[in-house]
Order: structure tokens, then sequence, then C-alpha cells
């Protein structure tokens, strides 16, 4: 998920995220979530707990009972479980020993219950109190997924009582570094699915267009690097390790609602040996092609993210400090937030951004803010009046006013001769061969900063200087920033190679003009 990349570009493609009202009735219909807040309705002041708040051993099958679980050991792992949740999330709060109403017996030290500060909030709080709360039960079962499986105590307990984590080979950072890799891969997946570009070691499991992502390609996202064409028996291997243990997360995972998870199919691990099958599935799981294929595929696990996990995923994305927009964010921003924002976004993000952003505004005064903010000469200038443009384009007839004030103005009076132009205005004076070349080479330059298609480019380009004669005589004598770059572009994208070769000399004299 990290890299390189443009100032100001996002490192995700903008998400569409269900409204909170919508995440928070999901949230509290999750079945860990929901059992919790249950057992904080049962709990009472004779309820008795352990150490750290665990729900003592002879309260379990009551528990159990009271949340429609069988009475057994599944049962009773699934209450506690439930219980820990509801400690954690504030929906009950731990009395200890020391409190008036704790009591003791004879296995030790324990403690009762109250009604914690945040359970009056399921029925009286807003549906952010609700999310807060949702993630963080998400933020506790994730702390438990990354937590080593401990059967036996007694090889890794220090003198002092506390766990040795050196013996214990575990190592909480990179567990949860490598969880948070993997849900970031998944979530960029899916952010991309609608339009934006798979980078970076996502690219391993693409190509299944926003459904569920095979387990042995996402482990491989973040293990295979980018670069390795045939991956080694090693890295293979290491694949199948993280494979096994995503497998034991996600079905942790999947009861707070954060993902729909296939398990991997436990007959593989008897039919082809559990050190073997996820290694040698591993290729062939990114490169399924039929629905045969598919098939063999989803018996090694499939994940897919919910509305509910992709809220949950950017949330920790935010506060580790990524770039992960959600549409909607610039609606009440104003325009100079609009076009540096959308600069980077996949086609249909942008306008759908737009549009939201336009809704809110009156046409003449949104296009007069939108006019305001596209002027500059920095680097990211021609790229916003790009976006002007098009945004400018979703404008009725009412915004003719606002375009009309700027046909004198040097760097928008060529955009606004196109758009009234195109919605057949007259009375507009025909433009200067000045602004004909300086408008030229600002769309170039605005194209040239973005990740459109070669191809179109090329055309465009070789459009431009087909439509000109001396087009590069011209070219070199503009008063425009991106001249010379732009120029230097032409002459790397035009097919002909005397046009190509004059483009390189009139870039030259671009970068020579006095006060370039």
């Amino acid at each position: 998920m990290s890299g390189d990349r443009p100032a100001g570009r996002p490192a995700l493609p903008p998400v569409r995220l269900h409204s909170d009202a919508e995440l928070a009735r999901e949230a509290l219909g999750t079945p860990l979530l929901s059992r919790a807040v249950r057992l904080a309705r049962w709990a009472g002041p004779r309820t008795t707990v352990g150490a750290g708040g665990v729900l003592a051993e002879e309260e379990l099958p009551a528990a159990a009972e009271a949340l429609g679980l069988p009475a057994d050991r599944d049962g009773a792992a699934d209450a506690s479980e439930a219980w820990r949740i509801a400690v954690d999330t504030g929906l009950v709060e731990v009395l200890g020993p020391e409190d008036e109403s704790a009591g003791e017996d004879e296995g030790g030290e324990q403690g009762t219950v109250t009604t914690g500060v945040n359970l009056p909030l399921i029925t009286g709080g807003s549906p952010k109190d609700m999310l807060a709360l949702w993630q963080d039960a998400f933020d506790a079962v994730f702390a438990d997924a990354i937590s080593p499986v401990l059967d036996d105590l007694s090889d890794v307990v220090g003198e002092d009582g506390r766990i040795d984590l050196e013996a214990l080979g575990w190592d909480p950072e990179a567990e949860a570094e490598f969880l948070d890799d993997v849900l970031g891969n998944l979530y960029l997946l899916t952010v991309s699915s609608e339009g934006g570009a798979v980078t970076g070691g996502a690219s391993h499991a693409e190509g299944r267009g926003g459904g569920p992502v095979p387990l042995p390609a996402l482990a491989a996202s973040v293990i295979v690097p980018d670069d390795m064409g045939e991956p080694t028996d090693d890295v293979l291997e290491q694949v199948s390790e993280a494979m096994m243990r995503l497998d034991e997360q996600f079905r942790l995972l999947e009861p707070i609602g954060l993902v729909e998870y296939r398990p991997v199919d436990e007959a593989l691990m008897v039919e082809e040996g559990a050190e073997t099958a996820p290694a040698e599935s591993a290729e062939s799981a990114e490169s399924a092609e039929s629905a045969e294929d598919d098939e063999d595929v989803s018996r090694y696990g499939l994940v897919k993210l919910t509305p509910l996990g992709l809220y949950g995923v950017r949330a920790r994305l935010l506060e580790a400090g990524v770039a992960a927009p959600a549409l909607g964010d610039l609606a009440g921003k104003g325009a100079d937030a609009l076009l540096d924002g959308v600069a980077y976004y996949p086609e249909v993000s942008a306008r759908t951004e737009t549009v939201e952003w336009l809704a809110r505004r009156e046409p003449v005064d949104a296009a007069r803010e939108l006019l305001v903010a596209a002027r500059g000469t920095d680097r990211r200038a021609p790229l916003r009046r790009l976006h002007c443009q098009q945004a400018l384009s979703l404008l009725g007839p009412e915004a003719e006013p606002a375009v009309r004030d700027v046909l004198d103005d040097r760097e928008l009076g060529g955009l606004a001769r196109v758009w009234l132009a195109e919605r057949g205005a007259v009375d507009v004076p025909p433009p200067s061969e000045a602004m004909i070349f300086w408008l030229a080479v600002d769309t170039i330059a605005a194209q040239l900063d973005t990740d459109g298609d070669l191809e179109e480019l090329r055309d465009l380009v070789e459009g431009l200087i087909g439509r000109h004669s001396g087009f590069f005589e011209a070219a070199w004598r503009v008063d425009h920033p991106a001249t010379a770059d732009v120029l230097e572009a032409m002459g790397r994208l035009h097919r002909d190679k005397k046009t190509a070769k004059d483009a390189r000399k009139a870039a030259f004299k671009a970068r020579s003009r006095p006060g370039a």
C-alpha cells in the first residue's frame, strides 16, 4: 500500500460508503456485537467475573442459554467471546474485589459487574455512537486475531508471572502489520472494482471484478514481490503459512461483520496434506479463468469485505495516516478542495463527487467558485482547469453569466469559449491565436498529469499538430509554465520522426527563451 506518488495523489481510490444509519443497523445486527448487547442486558449484580473481567466459568451455561446457544463447549466459548466484547466496548463495567459489591469464593478473587456507560447508546445513541462502539469491538477482535494460540503456558511464563514474548516467538507489532496489510489490500481490491486502478502488491489478487478474493491470492499479495515472475518454493511455502494463519483470522473476523468468508475446505487437508495443499494452490488461485477453476479455487477459501468492513478498515487506514477518501467527503468544501481532491479519482468517481458538490449550490454560484479555483500557474493548475471544465459541463444555461465573465481571462477564456460553443451560445468573440495555443498547451499539460490512455493522448497531440500549420513555431513562444515540458512530451509521443524532432527543437527554444 505504500509507494511514491505525486504530492496530493491519494493512495487509494474513493469508496462509496453506506450511510451512517445503514451501517449502524448493520453493526447492531452482527452476530458478535448483538450477542454482547444481549449479555450486557442479561447480566445482573450477582453475575461474577474473574481476572480481567472474564465471565466466571460457572456463569457460562446460563450465559449460553441466554443467547440461545447449545450447552456444550462451543456454546460456552461463543458466550465467553461475546462477554469479552461487552466488557471491551463498555456495555458492562467490571467491579473488582476491592469494590463493596464484589465477592470472593473458594476459587479465588472474583468481581461482579454493573451496567456499562455505553449500553444506553444502543437505544439512545446516534448512528455515529453505534459505529464508534462497533469499531471498538472490531479493534478487540483484531487484537484477538493476531494473538498466539497458547496451549501450554509453562514454557513461556517467566518468574515474574508475565508471558515471555521472545520465548513465545510472537511479535505483536509484526502480526498487526501483517493483518493490516492484508486488510488494506482487500480494501484496495474492493474499492478498485468500481473503476480505480489496482496497484502495488494487490495486483497479485486482482481480476475478480469486486467479487470474493481467493485466500491464496490474497496471501500472495502481501508475500510475493511485485517484480517476481514465478514464485520460488520458499515463497510458496510462506504463502502457504500465511494462508493458514489468515484462515484462522478471518474465521474470527466474520462474526463481527467485517467480512463474508468461505473457510478453507478441511477435506483438502486430508486429501493433500496441510503442508502442501495451500502452497500448490497459490498460483492457480490467481490465474483461474474458467468456472471450473473458480470452483476448485473456492475450496482454498474466499473472502470479501462487507460494507461495514469497508467502513472499519477505512477507519484503521485513516488512523494510520493513509489517504483513504470517501465519496461525498468534498461536497461541503470549497471548489479548490473539490478540484484538487478529484484530480486523480477514477472518471466515474470524479463525476459522482462533482455531481454531489454541484447539488448543494446554485449553478451560477458554483460556476463562479469553480472558475476562481481553476486559476493558477502551479504544476497542478492545468489539471484543475481540466476538472473545472468537466464540472462546468454538468451545469445548464443558468451558469452562462459566470462563464461569460471570464472570456477575456488568459487562463480561463479558452475553456469558457468551449463551454459556450458546446451550448450554441451567440455573441461569443473568437479566440486570439495566442489563446488557442495557450489552451492547447494547458490541455496537454493536464492530460500528462493523469493516468489516461497513452494512445488517446498520442491521438490528441497528433490532431493538434495536424490542425495548425507552423504549430511548433507558434507553440514554443507560448507563455505557459509547462510549454517546454509539453513540447518535449510531444516529441516522445508523435509517431512521425521529423515531427518529433521538430517538437524537441521547439522545446529547446522554449527553455532558452528569456524569462523561461
